[in-house]
């Protein structure tokens, strides 16, 4: 009689984490070189060997190589541009903070969904400002004129700021600022867990770092070029520990088969994983999916085989804050994600704060 015995299964390999962001190709302004911060970029990219030209303005790149615009737009993706922030205006960064504060624009990651996909539609590669004490001397101004209300900054309306902080160090610099300002705070979010530069600065609790998560479902989807969601949340203690602020943006929730697993499946695996000192001062954020007819057709010739829904047919109209219809779920599939996710979020984080829902 032959036995058969079960075959071993292989040791699974543990996987590589999320390296840092190394750029293909620079840019630089020649102003740009007159900061300290473009000297000390300058030469980290000849430290790394990367090629690097000279343009006009960190707003007009005309040159970039590539075969067709979809090679090109890969290649923006992998390109940086160090640049002066001439336009010292902040935008106003409702709901998340008071205003956006400008420290860098576009990003590495390919997130089908992204709303960058149109505002940066015919710029998608990454810019970063070099006049940090300009930027800063900006928002001190705005702290005054607000005063005694606290005004607070969002560093990551149009970035992922800490995907590019072992090149800039300027999150460093903002948290150290804000943490002297008493009418002062600063956010950001991001979807990559290079948090260990910012660990060891006094804080005051005037930074609150989000971390951006979704259903697995999502993040297997229409989110690569970004850290997996266990180095995101493994990030996340770190933070807490840290003493930071912390919080979570539950974005894009998207309406899917199988939604309510996914969705209670994340709220469990956040409760599981983060550390005690989480739970003191826990925010969370929901945005619904929504697109406008123009991110449509830049996200369909981009990511030609998305499987992100986008009918028209199947979605409310409402009216965008830059004059452009947005499409956004009915009110009942709206209030199903809502009430579920919400649910989800007090069974396991009582003490937690929901900011908002849009």
């Amino acid at each position: 009689m032959t036995v058969l015995t079960p075959e071993r299964r292989a040791a699974q390999t543990p996987r590589k984490p999320t390296s840092l962001f190394i750029p293909e190709l620079v840019y630089f302004e020649p102003d740009a070189l007159s900061y300290p911060k473009g000297e000390q970029i300058m030469e980290w990219v000849r430290d790394h060997g990367i090629p690097y030209r000279m343009t006009t303005s960190h707003n007009r790149i005309t040159n970039l190589p590539g075969e067709g615009e979809l090679e090109q737009y890969k290649i923006a993706k992998r390109t940086l541009v160090v640049g002066v922030r001439k336009t010292l205006k902040f935008d106003q960064s409702k709901p998340s903070a008071d205003y956006a504060i400008p420290i860098a624009t576009g990003c590495m990651g390919h997130c089908h969904y992204c709303y960058l996909q149109t505002t940066l539609g015919a710029k998608p590669y990454i810019r970063i400002y070099v006049n940090t004490g300009d930027i800063i001397a900006a928002a001190k101004r705005y702290i005054e004129e607000r005063a005694p209300e606290i005004t607070t900054f969002e560093a990551a309306c149009t970035s992922d700021p800490l995907a590019v902080e072992h090149i800039t160090g300027s999150l460093a610099e903002l948290i150290a600022f804000m943490a002297e300002e008493p009418l002062g705070r600063l956010r950001f979010v991001t979807k990559f867990q290079h948090v260990q530069p910012l660990l060891g600065i006094a804080h005051n609790h005037h930074t609150r770092i989000r971390f951006s998560v979704n259903a697995g479902y999502v993040i297997r989807n229409f989110e690569p070029a970004t850290a997996r969601f266990e180095e995101r949340i493994e990030a996340a203690g770190q933070v807490a520990r840290a003493g930071y602020p912390l919080g979570f943006i539950i974005a894009p929730i998207i309406w899917y088969d199988g939604w309510q697993e996914g969705y209670a499946e994340l709220l469990a695996k956040l409760a599981q994983a983060l550390p005690p000192e989480a739970g003191k001062d826990l925010t969370f954020e929901m945005i619904q999916h929504r697109f406008t007819k123009t991110a449509k057709a830049v996200i369909e010739k981009r990511y030609p085989k998305t499987k992100l829904e986008m009918d028209i047919e199947k979605r409310k109209k409402k009216w965008g804050r830059w004059g452009q219809n947005k499409y956004v779920y009915p009110d009942e599939q709206q209030n199903a994600l809502r009430e579920f996710i919400t649910e989800r979020i007090f069974e396991h984080f009582p003490a937690g704060r929901i900011d908002y829902f849009t």
